[in-house]
């Protein structure tokens, strides 16, 4: 990937290398890189406003300033704590080119994020969606085959798209999946999702181009991209009649949540998941409380309602 010159700044030639670095760093993705890209920019154009000809002025009030001119330029907390992240790994990066005695991104807070509940399907209107993908021509084997593997084994919409077939040990029924920071884990397969890949296999290789290791291939033979997967989905949402749209991730919250409900074992979810810390997992527990409080409401004598 070429890195885009930076926004006119004295300082973007720090900027360009600190780019250059993490492209050479096996931790960083080039969406990781590209994100870091503009939010730097950003920052480059608010020192600029505010007369910072190096990096090493840049005060922490200062930081706390552009928050606030984050904010201002509508930016969500989300993106202002995306913004904050690459501010302090770009000053990590600048202490150990002895560019600066100190990182001002330190201890700087950006707001917080209220937490919302992921979307999810219920378990019986998930299996008969799946089951409903039915058809023997190649785009519906592989469709299926990408459906039955978000939902059966938790996969990122990135991770999905970047599977080699040699990912995939059929032996074992395992996949082996390069997920966030490039941290590769092997992840179960279904006998659901099992079969619906070995259907897909036998198309594939009536579609892909010679050389193409991509498991999941387009007509031309080359492979998926993010945004068609993406619309592939819902395609199929709209055709068997969804409330909803449908997204990788809401199948993929939904692997998390039914899965939870059935072992109760939220390592085993973080594990499925690729969650680097419980507390990212910890949000399917308050959906779990919501299938518990259901049950229990329904079940429990003194909790049933008086005209039940």
């Amino acid at each position: 990937m070429s890195v885009p010159a930076p926004a006119e700044h004295p300082q973007t030639p720090l900027l360009a290398a600190f780019l250059l670095s993490l492209q050479g760093s096996r931790a960083s993705s080039e969406r990781t890189i590209d994100t870091y890209h503009r939010a730097l920019e950003k920052f480059l154009q608010f020192c600029q406003q505010q007369k910072l000809s190096t990096l090493a002025e840049v005060q922490p009030y200062q930081l706390r300033q552009f928050v606030g001119w984050c904010h201002q330029h509508k930016l969500s907390p989300k993106s202002i704590q995306v913004h904050l992240a690459a501010v302090r790994a770009f000053y990590r990066y600048l202490l150990k080119q002895s560019h600066c005695a100190d990182n001002p991104a330190l201890g700087i807070r950006a707001p917080k994020i209220a937490k919302r509940l992921p979307a999810t399907m219920d378990v019986d209107e998930t299996n008969a969606f799946v089951d409903h993908i039915d058809g023997d021509d190649a785009l519906s084997r592989r469709d299926r085959a990408i459906i039955e593997l978000f939902y059966g084994s938790g996969l990122r919409l990135s991770e999905l798209s970047a599977l080699n077939v040699e990912d995939l040990e059929q032996s074992d029924a395992v996949l082996r999946v390069l997920g966030k920071g490039r941290k590769q884990r092997d992840v179960p397969i279904g006998s659901k999702a099992r079969q619906a890949l070995m259907h897909w296999l036998q198309s594939r290789s009536e579609i892909a181009a010679a050389d193409e290791p991509a498991l999941f291939v387009s007509t031309r033979g080359t492979r998926l991209s993010n945004r068609q997967i993406q619309s592939r989905l819902a395609w199929w949402g709209k055709k068997l009649g969804l409330n909803a749209p449908l997204h990788p991730h809401k199948l993929r919250h939904s692997c998390a949540t039914h899965f939870l409900e059935g072992s109760q074992d939220l390592r085993a979810v973080q594990e499925l998941l690729g969650h680097a810390n419980l507390s990212t997992t910890q949000i399917y527990t308050h959906l779990d409380f919501q299938h518990l409080a259901g049950v229990y409401d329904k079940a429990h004598p003194r909790a049933k309602k008086k005209n039940e």
